[in-house]
């Protein structure tokens, strides 16, 4: 063309930016500008529309300057792009500036402004924009309410009646664009019906409102139901798309059904949708997460073309998850050579590979390379750096990262306040309520159990049954995560019938909450119906797992159910297809052990496909001690000490072996030993709560203000025991342990008919034990002491333990 105007220019430029080819179609507007042609408000939408798709905001900029300068600033075509462009670089206020300069404004300015506001999560500002759309008169499209059913979606139920009860008031015709976002917002309020109803209320349907209701039944856990719409999907001739099936794909990794995924793996290929990167990715996380081996994933991996950053954090998390730590970062470290920049999932999933390892120097060098990239100032990030420093207990470079994150989250503190419950700072992880609501961040269900385990670990029923209030104030109480915790924290303080409660308010218990009222039972001592539970799970079709069967030996354990024990041992394997682990096998040693069956026991350890471990020598130790088999303890002693020489629990069992035999000489020997070995026995401590204070108790220790009164009661009730002709032999080496400081210290603080509530950070010894229930035989109290996973309640002169 000999001549070119700016019909010619934006023309061509138009046509670039339908092809996606951003980078020449701002090429050719430099170009335009350098011809002294003026470009019309045409030619500025299609460059703006390029700047949008490239990120190239400061270009944009430069673009709206331009505008201003030849008077194009409150164009409403003009104004639509730019909040666009806005939009997708998060600059919210930004775009609100545009569109408040436009006069009046038309559908397509309040819709991108609409959309740009549920692009930043604020969802409320948008509907009060529609609010006032509305109010000035500019009619909505259906565009419009497409992006108010979404926002809707994140608000509740409740604006979305609100929005489609408008929508037919206006008469907006219901298309199948309307119906998939009406589903999509039902589904995720949790109205399956009510978007199952509006998809059935024109015939028209395509891919993507299937795909929206597949998506919506697995967003409420209805798996077959989505199977199942799938296979009508396919009956009425529509063909499913890369999305229909990752969809699916998605939920058999949710479900851990590596049958389903398998299943819909060879439909994949049948449509020839291998090659398709967000089907590969969901196959890669779906064999990682269904299988126990990661050959199949690797075989996806290796089999597509042009993996993208979701695809390699699919395969970095993933061999985290296995265990190949060393695997995860070699996948990092090649991402990177490729060019790939890793986002805030692939820098969370690698960081808790370094947490798995414990590895410190890890860890902060990816803190460095972090902020060298900026990702620092993303909250996934920034929660994941504390889970990894905290998990690692670095508790105080865990707070700096908080103290330094432009926003913290509920996941923020929930990360650290779990971290801390599992190292044993029970009460520091409470104390993290208060940085909570400093913060202004509300509470969810995962903050609750994490906070409710920590009361139940540190045996705070004060601090519990607040939580339970507030639970119940603040709507939390219908979370199962939390409904669990409830159960955990009364089986763990004793109130077995609290417990009882609790677990019978929850609606569809899963495997966490039976296991949680199986445990509350077996370790208050009741036996029978603990095992009856386990019974009654199995009957409503909750299969149980490894932590199931976990409980229920250590119940055969404390109920000396010798043949009961070995028959569920066996039905893991034979009945259930669940292999048993080295901690059931442990349990099963103890089981032996505890009836006498020492030579059964050995026998176990002989043939179990595990290498023994410490737990396991120190586990069969102390059943010898129990029936007095010095030589069989001392060769447990021998081995465990060869396997971990720095582990006081083999001396201090060997020596109250030797004691219990009538052999000082040699108990004094073991301590001797270990004493030239620089080890120390770990305090024995003993720690209750009273008008919400807690009083740590350790033997021998005089620091508490009212220790004189406490040891006077101690006599006083050691005189009383020879007063009414209590065979109970004073010993003085043990007359001031820390579980009967805590109990005279009750007595003396408590209200004389309240229980009272111990925990014990070992276990109890004989003398002690006979002494609480001497106690109860003088007082009309309950006495309620836990020692690790086991509660023993004293009453009327007797022990839950029937002293098994």
């Amino acid at each position: 063309m000999p001549f070119k105007d700016v019909v010619s220019w934006t023309g061509i430029l138009s046509s670039y930016v339908r092809n996606e080819n951003h980078e020449q179609a701002l090429r050719l507007f430099d170009s335009m500008l350098n011809s002294s042609q003026y470009p019309n408000e045409f030619t500025f939408s299609s460059v703006l529309r390029s700047c949008s798709a490239l990120g190239e905001f400061d270009y944009g900029t430069l673009i709206q300057a331009y505008m201003i300068k030849n008077g194009f600033d409150s164009n409403p075509i003009l104004a639509s792009a730019l909040i666009d462009l806005y939009s997708k670089g998060n600059c919210t206020e930004e775009a609100y500036k545009v569109f408040e300069c436009v006069d009046g404004g038309d559908t397509v300015s309040w819709t991108s402004m609409i959309s740009s506001l549920v692009q930043a999560q604020k969802w409320s500002q948008a509907l009060q924009l529609y609010i006032r759309m509305i109010e000035k008169k500019v009619p909505p499209n259906e565009f419009t309410f497409v992006k108010l059913l979404a926002a809707s979606g994140s608000l509740g139920s409740s604006s979305g009646k609100l929005v489609h009860a408008h929508m037919i008031l206006l008469g907006i015709e219901l298309n199948v664009i309307l119906k998939t976002a009406l589903v999509d917002m039902y589904s995720k309020c949790h109205r399956m019906e009510d978007a199952v109803k509006v998809s059935n209320q024109t015939p028209e349907r395509d891919v993507f409102l299937w795909t929206a209701i597949i998506s919506g039944f697995i967003q409420n856990m209805k798996v077959k139901e989505a199977i199942a719409a799938l296979s009508e999907m396919v009956m009425s001739g529509i063909v499913p798309n890369n999305f229909s099936y990752s969809t699916i794909l998605n939920a058999s990794s949710s479900i851990l059904s590596l049958e389903l995924g398998e299943q819909v793996h060879s439909r994949v290929i049948k449509a020839g949708l291998e090659d398709d990167i967000s089907v590969g990715n969901a196959l890669i996380d779906m064999y990682m997460k269904c299988s126990n081996l990661i050959d199949n994933a690797l075989r996806v991996f290796r089999g597509m073309t042009s993996p993208n950053v979701i695809t390699w954090t699919s395969l970095i998390a993933g061999f985290a998850k296995h265990g190949f730590e060393e695997d995860s970062f070699r996948s990092f470290e090649e991402m990177r050579a490729l060019g790939l920049a890793p986002n805030s999932f692939t820098l969370s999933s690698i960081l808790g590979a370094c947490s798995t390892m414990k590895s410190h120097s890890q860890t902060m060098k990816l803190h460095g390379y972090i902020i060298k990239i900026k990702a620092d100032c993303d909250i996934v990030v920034g929660n994941a750096l504390v889970d990894a420093y905290a998990g690692l207990g670095m508790v105080d470079e865990a707070r700096c990262v908080i103290r330094k994150m432009d926003h913290r989250d509920a996941i923020t503190y929930t990360c650290l306040a779990t971290r801390i419950n599992q190292m044993g700072y029970h009460d520091r992880a409470l104390e993290i309520i208060k940085y909570m609501n400093k913060d202004d961040v509300k509470m969810d269900g995962f903050s609750m159990s994490s906070f409710l385990s920590a009361a139940a670990g540190l045996g705070s029923m004060n601090a519990g049954m607040q939580l339970h209030c507030f639970s119940v104030k603040s709507g939390l109480r219908c979370w199962l995560s939390v409904s669990n915790g409830l159960v955990d924290l009364y089986g763990k303080c004793g109130c077995i019938h609290d417990a009882h409660r609790a677990f019978g308010e929850i609606t569809e218990p899963d495997v966490a909450s039976w296991n949680g009222w199986i445990s509350g039972l077996a370790s208050n001592g009741y036996i029978s119906s603990a095992l009856s539970a386990f019974e009654d799970m199995r009957l409503v079709g909750v299969k149980p797992d490894l932590v199931t069967f976990l409980l229920v030996l250590f119940a055969c354990s404390r109920g000396g159910l010798v043949d009961l024990g070995l028959e569920y041992f066996h039905s893991m394997r034979e009945t259930h297809g669940i292999a048993p682990q080295l901690d059931h096998y442990v349990c099963l040693i103890d089981l032996l052990g505890r009836a006498g069956q020492l030579e059964e026991a050995m026998g176990v350890i002989k043939t179990m496909p595990f290498r023994p471990d410490a737990l396991i020598y120190k586990t069969l130790l102390s059943a010898t001690k129990l029936h007095g088999n010095v030589p069989l303890g001392e060769d447990m002693a021998r081995q465990g000490i060869d396997l971990d020489p720095s582990d006081p629990a083999f001396y201090i069992l060997l020596a109250n072996l030797y004691d219990r035999s009538g052999r000082s000489d040699l108990s004094e020997k073991a301590h001797g030993l270990m004493r030239e070995r620089g080890l120390t026995k770990n305090p024995c401590q003993s720690w209750m709560e009273i008008r919400n204070q807690i009083h740590h108790f350790t033997a021998e220790d005089r620091s508490h203000p009212q220790i004189n009164q406490i040891h006077e009661k101690i006599e006083s009730l050691m005189t009383e025991f020879k007063y009414r002709g209590y065979l109970y032999r004073d010993n003085r080496d043990k007359s001031y342990h820390s579980e009967k400081l805590a109990v005279a210290f009750g007595l003396l603080s408590t209200p004389s008919k309240a229980p009272i509530l111990i925990i014990k950070n070992t276990r109890i010894c004989m003398d002690c034990h006979y002494f609480v229930m001497l106690v109860t035989e003088l007082v009309d109290r309950e006495i309620i002491l836990r020692e690790g996973n086991r509660v023993h309640s004293f009453k009327k002169g007797n022990c839950s333990c029937r002293g098994y």
